[in-house]
Protein backbone atom coordinates (compact mmCIF):
# COMPACT_ATOMS: atom_id res chain seq x y z
CA UNK A 1 0.00 0.00 0.00
CA UNK A 2 0.86 3.38 -0.70
CA UNK A 3 1.29 6.74 0.83
CA UNK A 4 -1.89 8.04 3.12
CA UNK A 5 -5.18 8.80 1.80
CA UNK A 6 -9.00 8.75 2.53
CA UNK A 7 -11.77 8.41 0.09
CA UNK A 8 -15.76 8.46 0.65
CA UNK A 9 -17.57 6.20 -1.53
CA UNK A 10 -21.23 5.21 -1.64
CA UNK A 11 -23.21 1.86 -0.03
CA UNK A 12 -26.79 0.57 0.52
CA UNK A 13 -26.50 2.40 3.87
CA UNK A 14 -25.19 5.71 2.73
CA UNK A 15 -21.83 7.34 2.28
CA UNK A 16 -18.77 5.65 3.88
CA UNK A 17 -15.40 6.96 4.26
CA UNK A 18 -12.33 4.92 4.32
CA UNK A 19 -8.70 5.93 5.11
CA UNK A 20 -5.20 4.38 4.97
CA UNK A 21 -1.75 4.34 5.65
CA UNK A 22 1.04 2.81 3.60
CA UNK A 23 0.57 -0.11 6.36
CA UNK A 24 -3.24 -0.81 6.09
CA UNK A 25 -6.82 1.15 6.91
CA UNK A 26 -6.75 3.29 9.61
CA UNK A 27 -9.84 4.19 9.72
CA UNK A 28 -13.39 2.76 7.82
CA UNK A 29 -16.57 5.39 8.62
CA UNK A 30 -20.15 4.21 8.92
CA UNK A 31 -22.48 7.07 7.20
CA UNK A 32 -23.36 10.24 9.53
CA UNK A 33 -26.24 12.55 8.91
CA UNK A 34 -24.59 14.20 5.85
CA UNK A 35 -21.81 12.98 3.89
CA UNK A 36 -19.82 16.47 5.19
CA UNK A 37 -20.52 14.67 8.67
CA UNK A 38 -18.97 11.77 7.23
CA UNK A 39 -15.88 13.03 6.36
CA UNK A 40 -15.10 14.88 9.28
CA UNK A 41 -15.34 12.25 11.50
CA UNK A 42 -13.21 10.17 9.14
CA UNK A 43 -10.41 12.76 8.62
CA UNK A 44 -10.76 13.18 12.38
CA UNK A 45 -9.82 9.92 13.50
CA UNK A 46 -7.76 9.27 10.60
CA UNK A 47 -5.53 12.09 11.39
CA UNK A 48 -6.52 14.07 8.52
CA UNK A 49 -5.16 12.25 5.82
CA UNK A 50 -5.72 13.71 2.24
CA UNK A 51 -8.70 12.59 0.31
CA UNK A 52 -6.85 11.10 -3.00
CA UNK A 53 -8.12 8.09 -5.14
CA UNK A 54 -7.42 4.81 -3.16
CA UNK A 55 -4.85 2.84 -4.55
CA UNK A 56 -5.85 -0.83 -5.82
CA UNK A 57 -5.28 -2.76 -2.50
CA UNK A 58 -7.97 -0.16 -0.52
CA UNK A 59 -10.20 0.09 -3.79
CA UNK A 60 -10.32 -3.91 -3.19
CA UNK A 61 -11.07 -3.24 0.58
CA UNK A 62 -13.57 -0.97 -0.47
CA UNK A 63 -15.73 -3.20 -2.77
CA UNK A 64 -15.28 -6.40 -0.20
CA UNK A 65 -17.18 -3.34 2.43
CA UNK A 66 -19.75 -2.55 -0.20
CA UNK A 67 -20.56 -6.21 -1.21
CA UNK A 68 -20.83 -6.78 3.06
CA UNK A 69 -23.22 -4.01 2.59
CA UNK A 70 -25.08 -5.52 -0.23
CA UNK A 71 -25.52 -8.47 2.12
CA UNK A 72 -22.83 -10.81 0.76
CA UNK A 73 -20.73 -12.80 3.52
CA UNK A 74 -17.45 -11.34 3.11
CA UNK A 75 -14.60 -12.45 5.50
CA UNK A 76 -12.77 -8.98 6.10
CA UNK A 77 -10.02 -10.79 8.18
CA UNK A 78 -7.78 -10.74 5.29
CA UNK A 79 -7.98 -6.23 5.38
CA UNK A 80 -4.50 -5.41 6.33
CA UNK A 81 -4.87 -2.60 9.48
CA UNK A 82 -2.68 0.02 10.20
CA UNK A 83 -2.98 0.01 14.19
CA UNK A 84 0.21 1.90 15.40
CA UNK A 85 -2.14 4.48 17.05
CA UNK A 86 -3.99 2.06 18.74
CA UNK A 87 -3.43 1.32 22.65
CA UNK A 88 -2.42 -2.19 23.46
CA UNK A 89 -5.79 -2.91 25.53
CA UNK A 90 -7.79 -1.86 22.29
CA UNK A 91 -5.77 -3.38 19.74
CA UNK A 92 -6.41 -6.84 22.07
CA UNK A 93 -10.06 -5.99 21.82
CA UNK A 94 -9.94 -5.59 18.31
CA UNK A 95 -7.68 -8.30 17.13
CA UNK A 96 -10.50 -10.65 19.14
CA UNK A 97 -13.26 -9.20 17.84
CA UNK A 98 -12.13 -8.97 14.16
CA UNK A 99 -12.91 -13.15 14.16
CA UNK A 100 -16.31 -12.75 15.01
CA UNK A 101 -17.82 -14.50 12.04
CA UNK A 102 -20.59 -12.92 9.81
CA UNK A 103 -23.64 -13.60 11.28
CA UNK A 104 -22.61 -14.27 15.03
CA UNK A 105 -22.65 -12.09 18.33
CA UNK A 106 -20.44 -12.68 20.88
CA UNK A 107 -20.82 -10.36 23.97
CA UNK A 108 -18.59 -8.11 25.75
CA UNK A 109 -18.06 -10.40 28.39
CA UNK A 110 -16.98 -13.24 26.17
CA UNK A 111 -14.64 -10.87 24.48
CA UNK A 112 -13.23 -9.97 27.85
CA UNK A 113 -12.59 -13.57 29.12
CA UNK A 114 -10.93 -14.10 25.50
CA UNK A 115 -8.33 -11.32 26.02
CA UNK A 116 -7.57 -12.69 29.49
CA UNK A 117 -8.94 -10.01 31.50
CA UNK A 118 -12.92 -11.71 32.51
CA UNK A 119 -13.62 -8.26 35.00
CA UNK A 120 -13.25 -5.92 31.88
CA UNK A 121 -16.51 -6.05 30.01
CA UNK A 122 -16.82 -2.16 30.45
CA UNK A 123 -13.50 -1.76 29.14
CA UNK A 124 -13.70 -3.97 26.14
CA UNK A 125 -17.65 -1.80 25.61
CA UNK A 126 -15.72 1.17 25.47
CA UNK A 127 -12.74 0.14 23.39
CA UNK A 128 -15.34 -1.24 20.81
CA UNK A 129 -17.21 2.27 20.98
CA UNK A 130 -13.45 3.42 20.05
CA UNK A 131 -13.19 1.23 17.35
CA UNK A 132 -11.98 3.20 14.29
CA UNK A 133 -12.49 0.24 11.58
CA UNK A 134 -16.59 -0.30 11.64
CA UNK A 135 -17.18 -3.48 9.69
CA UNK A 136 -13.90 -4.55 9.48
CA UNK A 137 -13.19 -5.16 13.17
CA UNK A 138 -17.09 -5.87 13.10
CA UNK A 139 -18.18 -4.07 16.95
CA UNK A 140 -21.70 -4.53 15.74
CA UNK A 141 -21.16 -8.15 16.27
CA UNK A 142 -20.26 -6.98 20.07
CA UNK A 143 -23.82 -7.19 22.27
CA UNK A 144 -24.44 -7.36 25.81
CA UNK A 145 -25.73 -10.03 28.10
CA UNK A 146 -29.01 -11.40 28.11
CA UNK A 147 -29.98 -10.67 24.47
CA UNK A 148 -29.52 -6.78 24.63
CA UNK A 149 -28.20 -5.14 22.06
CA UNK A 150 -25.44 -2.77 24.21
CA UNK A 151 -24.42 0.63 22.20
CA UNK A 152 -23.17 1.35 19.24
CA UNK A 153 -21.43 4.84 18.42
CA UNK A 154 -21.62 5.18 14.76
CA UNK A 155 -24.40 7.32 13.31
CA UNK A 156 -27.69 5.99 13.77
CA UNK A 157 -26.84 4.49 16.78
CA UNK A 158 -27.77 0.91 17.91
CA UNK A 159 -30.86 0.93 14.75
CA UNK A 160 -27.59 0.78 12.48
CA UNK A 161 -26.20 -1.93 14.82
CA UNK A 162 -29.35 -3.95 14.40
CA UNK A 163 -29.43 -3.15 10.73
CA UNK A 164 -26.24 -4.10 9.88
CA UNK A 165 -26.71 -7.59 12.16
CA UNK A 166 -29.80 -8.10 9.74
CA UNK A 167 -28.07 -7.71 6.60
CA UNK A 168 -25.44 -10.12 8.07
CA UNK A 169 -28.14 -12.38 9.33
CA UNK A 170 -30.24 -12.68 5.95
CA UNK A 171 -26.57 -13.32 4.02
CA UNK A 172 -25.64 -16.01 5.96
CA UNK A 173 -28.96 -17.73 6.49
CA UNK A 174 -28.11 -17.61 9.89
CA UNK A 175 -30.92 -18.66 11.91
CA UNK A 176 -32.43 -15.97 14.71
CA UNK A 177 -33.59 -18.74 17.21
CA UNK A 178 -36.79 -16.84 18.14
CA UNK A 179 -33.84 -14.73 20.30
CA UNK A 180 -35.04 -11.07 19.48
CA UNK A 181 -32.60 -8.68 20.42
CA UNK A 182 -33.91 -6.10 23.08
CA UNK A 183 -32.63 -2.55 23.04
CA UNK A 184 -31.14 -0.97 25.90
Amino acid sequence: MQGYGATLFDTPVGRCGLAWSGRGVTALQLPEETPEATRTRLLKRAGAPIERQPPSAIADVIEQVVALLNGVAIDLTGVALDMDRIHEFERRVYETARFIPCGETRTYGEIARAIGEPDSARRVGQALGRNPYALIVPCHRVVAAGGKSGGFSAGGGVITKLRLLEIERLATGARDDGAQMRLL
